[in-house]
């Protein structure tokens, strides 16, 4: 007799075990059976909704969570976050500040960045939707405020209360996204613009750092050996951090002594650094660059705190509101697609996001920050990210090549410490800052900047291109869809990361937001000319597993 067998059609909402086995099963949907589509989210929902409900649906997802938040960062996996990204967020806002002073005439230095991070990142931490993500400054906010300045200059206009006004109307601007629920949009953003948009953040943070270790050796009045100690110090701390976060995958100790390693791999690697320094300092009496901290607490140039609006005439505040829509643009993109990596399903968070009272959150914090002379901070992608894997739970990859996140930490807590230690330094601990030498932080820099490129498939692409064809590892983008598209695809990519990070450094630095915004449009239009087909882009631009 002959048995009888159902066959029955997979369901949308399966789990699929083993990309390589089960693709095609999951084929017809836009995520790789992570519980839904992303394509179908997308479709279903509107962009714009009446004012003020998606931020209060936001608020209602979070306001369960908002007790938890607190209590599930109290455990050691929490402490050696703080430390990390401690150190991860006083260096780039020391860094950052002393570039902005170069961009600013001087009008904008270290004191204030160091304040608008502790005093904002505290905020956010608190109030934020995602608190996750960690606000700073960053290379293309850094690169706008130098073209206004230059743009002052050519006005004849004074620039903090140009600064100001620009400040206001972006804030202004971002929250009337923010009422109506306009980052929805980022659910029409895809991998595409994720990619280009967070390998140019981690080429600013890895290219800042090795600018300033190349420039020792171009100063004749540094000597050579303390630019060699200073290259043997960044990359002891680099080579420290690496290796014992990679600690964890070891065959040694058990598993609670590895990844307690690993997770203060970046903390011991600053200390390590720095006593190697201070050994061979005092050994060979070579003076070292140290940590620049203000020592004292004042604005970089004698003025009042609060910033004179009413110092530029009444035209230059209407026309303030030109840049205005550039830094909202730049901004609001910057906010969103950092948040959106932070919040992708690869993650697996289970406290749900809140894209629009993030940016009503920005948007004071931008207003504030444009009132009293600091520095804009928006979602610092880098940090961002590193602050997400120091919070996760990593497990091996279902594809056999890699780790994947199994579970993360989401907490207020870990933000809220960080930024209140660097607040705390900046009052009180001056003097012990000042004794940490800058190559431990450009060690650090070149960390920060390495780890976020781990797990961004697109650079990973990039170095396929110079594999040998015998050896290209088995992946959904070599073994589905032909190679020529994979490699036609990812050169696409890096032409769209030059032209940005062309446009940055250029004259026209002002309308790098534009090329941002652009990236949606570019990669829809990939789609919509038939350049690949639909099977290709769901394998090179889909959600992973």
């Amino acid at each position: 007799a002959t048995p009888n067998v159902q066959i029955r059609r997979p369901e949308v909402g399966i789990r699929c075990t083993s990309i390589l086995s089960k693709r095609k099963s999951c084929r017809k949907r836009t995520t790789v059976c992570q519980g839904g589509s992303a394509q179908q989210g997308r479709k279903g929902s509107k962009v714009f909704q009446p004012l003020g409900v998606g931020i209060v649906e936001d608020v209602k997802r979070k306001a369960p969570w908002f007790t938890s938040d607190f209590k599930d960062g109290i455990n050691l996996r929490g402490v050696a976050s703080t430390f990390f990204l401690f150190f991860g967020c006083l260096a780039p806002a020391v860094a950052f500040g002393g570039m902005m002073s170069l961009a600013t005439g001087g009008l904008i230095g270290a004191v204030e960045m160091i304040l608008a991070t502790a005093g904002c990142g505290c905020v956010y931490a608190l109030t934020s939707g995602q608190p996750i993500t960690i606000v700073g400054s960053t290379g293309p906010v850094l690169a706008l405020t130098s073209a206004l300045y230059k743009m002052c200059l050519t006005y004849s206009l004074p620039f903090l209360p140009m600064y100001a006004w620009v400040g206001l109307w972006s804030s202004g601007m971002l929250m009337l996204c923010a009422l109506t629920s306009t980052s929805n949009a980022v659910k029409l953003l895809t991998k595409f613009t994720d990619e280009v948009f967070s390998a140019l953040i981690a080429a600013i943070f890895i290219a800042e750092a090795l600018k300033d270790s190349l420039s020792l050796y171009l100063h004749a009045e540094s000597g050579a050996e303390v630019a060699l100690l200073s290259t043997l110090v960044s990359l002891t701390t680099l080579f420290v951090a690496t290796t014992l976060a990679n600690f964890r995958r070891s065959p040694f100790f058990n598993k609670k002594v590895r990844n307690t390693v690993a997770d203060f791999a970046p903390t011991i690697g600053i200390v390590i650094a720095t006593l190697v320094s201070m050994v061979v300092s005092n050994r060979f009496a070579i003076n070292l660059p140290m940590l620049a901290v203000p020592m004292e607490f004042a604005p970089s140039v004698p003025r009042a705190w609060v910033v004179n609006l009413f110092s530029v005439p009444l035209w230059a505040r209407w026309a303030a509101a030109v840049p205005g829509v550039m830094v909202t643009v730049l901004l609001f993109f910057d906010q969103n697609i950092t948040t959106r990596l932070v919040n992708s399903s690869e993650n697996r968070l289970k406290k749900g996001h809140g894209y629009h009272l993030d940016m009503a959150v920005l948007s004071v914090l931008t207003a504030y920050c444009s009132v009293f002379g600091l520095p804009w901070l928006v979602a610092a992608t880098v940090r961002s990210v590193n602050h997400l894997k120091s919070l996760s739970v990593m497990g091996p990859s279902p594809t056999g090549v890699g780790e994947r996140i199994e579970s993360v930490m989401e907490n207020r807590l870990t933000g809220f410490s960080i930024h209140f230690l660097i607040g705390i330094s900046l009052m009180f601990a001056r003097s012990l800052l000042s004794m940490i030498p800058l190559a431990v932080l450009m060690g650090l820099f070149l960390y920060l900047g390495v780890s976020a490129i781990k797990g961004n498939s697109f650079l990973e692409r990039v170095g396929l291109m110079m594999h040998d064809p015998e050896l290209v590892p088995q992946l959904p983008h070599t073994t589905d869809i032909k190679i020529s598209s994979t490699h036609k695809f990812t050169l696409i990519q890096i032409v769209a990361l030059l032209a940005m990070y062309q446009v940055k450094n250029s004259k026209v630095g002002i309308l790098f937001p534009v090329l941002i915004a652009l990236l949606g449009p570019v990669r829809t239009g990939l789609e919509k000319m038939h350049v690949f087909t639909k099977e290709e882009l769901h394998v090179l631009d889909g959600e992973a597993l």
